[in-house]
Parts: C-alpha cells; sequence; structure tokens
C-alpha cells in the first residue's frame, strides 16, 4: 500500500505507517524545523512546501491512501475563544480534498480538533463553502475519538474523517491497555521506552528536568487550576494515576495548560520535560525532535498526532482483525527510525524580571463563587491601579462592580442601624488588618522589582478576613432581608431592577455584603497610597 501525507508535521502519521508497513511515498509540510526533524527521524522524502499552493499534478500517482492533519488553529476554541476565521480553517480542508479527488485514492484519512466534525456537518448541511466537495464527504465518516481509548496515555480528543471502517478501529481499543502519566514518568526514569519495546541500546535525550516551579509559579498555576474563576476546577499537580490532560503546542511556566507534576525525587512541583511530553503523545523514545529552543521542540511535539493512533488507522485502513493486531508493546518502532543526532536545548528557567506592566488577576479565597462570580484582586486598568472589583451574570453577559465605603453606608442607611454597624466594624477590621501592608509596592513587588507586600499574600490575608467574618456571628445573625436589600441596591441599584444572575446572588447575600465592605474598604486604601505617590513625585 502507498501512502502520501500532507500537513505532515514531525512525522505523526509517517511514524505510525511504517509500524503498519504502509511505504510512505512522499510527505509535505510547510514548517521548515518540523520538516527536517520528519526527515531526520524517518529517512523520509519531505517536501517543504506551502500545500495552498500546491498543485496536485505534482503529486506522485499511484497513490492508495492520502493522510495528513490540515492546520487546526482556526478552528480551536483555544484561539481567540472559538473566534477564528472558519473560511480561512476550511482553505486547508478543501486543499486536501482537492488531492483526494484528483489522486483517487482507495481510503483517505485526516485529522483535526473536535469542533470541525460540527463545521463540517453545519457546512454540508446548508450547501455552501464545501459543497463541491459534498460526494467525498458524504462516503465519509466523520467522528471524534479520544487517544486515551487506545492505550495512548493521554486524553487526547480529535476528530477523524475518512473512508475507513471506523468501528473496526474503535474495537482496536479493547486490546490496548491503560496507561498513565504515571507509568511514562517512572518508565523514563528507568530508561524504558513507556510505549514500544526496548531498542536495543539507546540513550534518554531531551529528558532533562526543568527547574522546580518557585512558590509565585506554584501558587499561579494552582488557582488558574483549582481556583479558577470561571472554568472548571482541575486537579493541582496533575495526578500520576490516570491518563495526562491534552498535550499542547504552548505551555508556558505559568498557565492553565501547563502540565505540572510532583516530582518523586525532589518534593518540588515542575513541568514535564520534552521526552515525557513526546511519550504521552507515544512517539518513540529514540525519535528526535530537532527544534532550536526548547519552546520550539514543546510546539512540535504538542502540534503532533500520535503515532500509535497513525498505527491503528492504518491497520484499520488495511483491514486487519482485532484479534490479529499487533499490540504496539510488541513492535520496536525505534528500529524504523533513522539514528538522528539529538539537539540540545536548554529547559525554561522562573522568570527574574518582569515588564513593569506585568498583570495580576486573581479572584480572593473565600469571595470566589464559581460561575464567574467573584472578588478580585487586580490591576488590569493599569500598572498603577490596582484594585478590588466585584464580577457576576451569566453564560452571556459579566459585570463589574467596584465598591466605595461611602456609597455602601449611605445604601446600609436606608435599611437598618444593624446593617450599618456591621459594615462599619468590618470596614475598620479590614483597615486595621493592612496596616503594617506595604501596599505602594504591589505592583514593584509583583515584577521582581521590590520585595514589598506580594499580591498573593495580600489576597490570602483579605480572603482570612472574609473567611472569619463570614462566619462569624455577627454576620449570621443579621436579618437575611435586610443584608439582601442592601446587596441588591449596591448591585442592582434597586431592589425592583433585580435582573442579571438573580438566583445566584440571592443565594449569597451574606457572604457578598461581607466581598463589598471588604473592597470598598481596600480600595478607599490602595486610592490613598496611590494619591500619597503621585503628590511626591
Amino acid at each position: 500500500m502507498r501512502a502520501i501525507d500532507l500537513y505532515a508535521g514531525v512525522g505523526g502519521w509517517a511514524v505510525g505507517l511504517k509500524m503498519a508497513d504502509v511505504e510512505l511515498v512522499c510527505s509535505y509540510e510547510w514548517w521548515q524545523p518540523a520538516a527536517d526533524t520528519h526527515r531526520a527521524n524517518g529517512n523520509s522524502i519531505v517536501k517543504v512546501s506551502d500545500i495552498r499552493k500546491l498543485k496536485v499534478s505534482d503529486l506522485p500517482g499511484g497513490i492508495d491512501l492520502v493522510v495528513g492533519s490540515p492546520p487546526c488553529t482556526q478552528f480551536s476554541y483555544s484561539n481567540r475563544g472559538g473566534s477564528g476565521n472558519i473560511s480561512d480553517g476550511l482553505k486547508d480542508i478543501k486543499c486536501f480534498l482537492d488531492a483526494v479527488r484528483h489522486l483517487k485514492p482507495a481510503h483517505w484519512a485526516f485529522e483535526n480538533v473536535p469542533r470541525v466534525k460540527k463545521v463540517l456537518e453545519n457546512e454540508l448541511s446548508k450547501g455552501t463553502a464545501l459543497d463541491e466537495y459534498r460526494d467525498l464527504l458524504e462516503d465519509a465518516n466523520i467522528e471524534v475519538f479520544d487517544m486515551a481509548e487506545f492505550g495512548i496515555p493521554q486524553r487526547r480528543k480529535r476528530c477523524i474523517v475518512g473512508t475507513f471502517d471506523f468501528e473496526l478501529l474503535r474495537s482496536y481499543g479493547k486490546r490496548l491497555a491503560v496507561r498513565t502519566l504515571g507509568d511514562v514518568v517512572k518508565d523514563l526514569a528507568q530508561g524504558k521506552d513507556p510505549c514500544f519495546q526496548n531498542p536495543s541500546a539507546f540513550s534518554i535525550s531531551d529528558n532533562e528536568k526543568e527547574a522546580a516551579l518557585s512558590w509565585e509559579e506554584e501558587r499561579f498555576n494552582r488557582d488558574m487550576k483549582v481556583a479558577h474563576p470561571v472554568y472548571n476546577g482541575m486537579p493541582f499537580p496533575d495526578p500520576l494515576d490516570r491518563t495526562s490532560r491534552t498535550v499542547t503546542a504552548t505551555c508556558t511556566r505559568v498557565s492553565r495548560e501547563s502540565l505540572v507534576i510532583l516530582d518523586a525525587g525532589t518534593q518540588a512541583y515542575r513541568r514535564l520535560s520534552v521526552r515525557e511530553r513526546a511519550s504521552l503523545q507515544s512517539f518513540p523514545v529514540t525519535f528526535q525532535f530537532l527544534g532550536k529552543s526548547h519552546a520550539e521542540k514543546l510546539k512540535m511535539v504538542g502540534n503532533a498526532i500520535p503515532p500509535i493512533f497513525t498505527y491503528l488507522i492504518a491497520e484499520a485502513v488495511k483491514g486487519t482483525a482485532c484479534s490479529k493486531l499487533k499490540l504496539p508493546a510488541e513492535i520496536d518502532a525505534n528500529a524504523l527510525l533513522s539514528k538522528a543526532t539529538p539537539t540540545r536545548t536548554t529547559p525554561d528557567t522562573a522568570g527574574r524580571v518582569y515588564p513593569s506592566g506585568r498583570r495580576f488577576r486573581f479572584a480572593i479565597p473565600n469571595l470566589r463563587f464559581k460561575s464567574g462570580t467573584r472578588f478580585e484582586l487586580a490591576n488590569i486598568d493599569g500598572p498603577d491601579k490596582w484594585g478590588v472589583g466585584f464580577y457576576f451574570g451569566d453564560s452571556k453577559r459579566i459585570e463589574r462592580r467596584n465598591f466605595e465605603t461611602e456609597a455602601l453606608l449611605e445604601t446600609a442607611s436606608l435599611v437598618s442601624e444593624d446593617v450599618v454597624s456591621f459594615v462599619k466594624d468590618l470596614r475598620m477590621q479590614t483597615t486595621s488588618e493592612l496596616e503594617g501592608f506595604e501596599l505602594s509596592t504591589l505592583q514593584s513587588t509583583w515584577v521582581r522589582n521590590s520585595d514589598g507586600t506580594h499580591p498573593f499574600v495580600l489576597i490570602d490575608a483579605l480572603g482570612d478576613l472574609a473567611g472569619k467574618a463570614i462566619s462569624d456571628e455577627t454576620c449570621t445573625s443579621l436579618a437575611i432581608n435586610e443584608v439582601q436589600t442592601l446587596v441588591y441596591r449596591a448591585l442592582y441599584g434597586s431592589e425592583d431592577e433585580v435582573a442579571l444572575a438573580k438566583n445566584k446572588i440571592t443565594s449569597l447575600v451574606k457572604p457578598l455584603v461581607v466581598g463589598m465592605t471588604i473592597a470598598a474598604a481596600v480600595n478607599e486604601m490602595l486610592r490613598e497610597v496611590s494619591s500619597q505617590r503621585i503628590a511626591a513625585e
């Protein structure tokens, strides 16, 4: 069986096809570093080409199988919240289908992000952009598969579009044991290939452990994962006893997407190495990523399709019965690779200096209520404009409110003396608690130019204060109707205009009045230190 590979990347398709004894005639890839990596590992014919400009008449003849991975950027929800240019993304799918129409292979398949399934179905139902390819797509299967169901140690969902037996492919998963993140880390530490037979003699490259996360990086990652104010929570660190989350092309030391584990040896938190990430993608352990930097290697790994999955696709194309399938663990996949020389790159280290305008935006513990409802300390209005704001709303609209003590007391005076006393006392307590904090140096501390009060230390102090106030009898004994009146008026301007997130707000009125009071007091103090700084200048 003869195949070509379009949008080939570093060779995720190529390795799998070779494992299935499919002859890869030629691969086409536009990004030079990926093409170099592909060529060096596979001893393959790889042409560096902009496939949008490729003439189908230049493709080799006698092809039985066309595979590929058209770029997913425009379809991905990680690109501007899913607002990518769909029309532009479809251009690459059209180029792939143009090649299929010209070559008329017996089978073809391409992969992309899960959203493409709905995009293709919508386009076909409308009879618009892909109408001229209707005959090809109506003969194809379009389904979303999770790589973790096929012995790959990673939860990675991908849309597969192709003309082969999808049920046969799905049946293979029943014979493949689940592999975990911990399996990969342990095997590599012991000098083993986590996915395939060990080669007779080899050394593992790109497995240098990155420097442990600093306490600030650890806190940043933890809050973005465990306590994200909008998105669902995820564990921190990543659990070793299950498959990993999706390996992505970009992964900084401080991001929600970063894969972070507790290192067994140092008992410190660290990101995964390039090799650990590559094994999660099921690349053979001697496959070399020839990036010029650590970030470039991460991009190569994250953009690839797992070779074990492409191997299974190739076997399904060939019609191999499930009972006859040779399991990946029984294959010496490393023997199929050329002996590429690894490039030495240095893992990232903790940042030492940050831009003067570095942003901070984190919810305050005990004042974060999920579904986007939270009080947060932030400098989003400018590096010298720190403040505590309240956010609330629904899936379609989130609004922000800032509170001032004077206005809050004025509103409270229209409710009851008990509420006024509560607000006054909590304001004084907040001011007293923060007397020793250097609020004037929040930004310079955040960018590592001073050793004043760190913003994370401040939000923890505010969170502790809020937690105690919420559970204190002076708060719990307040009349619920009076507190509700204050909250409604402070948020909506009137009890009669309650609309946005009414049920959520109503269920939280006492914690909210605590948050409003603390926020107003903190903002008052922050404005004062800002005025003093301006006067001094």
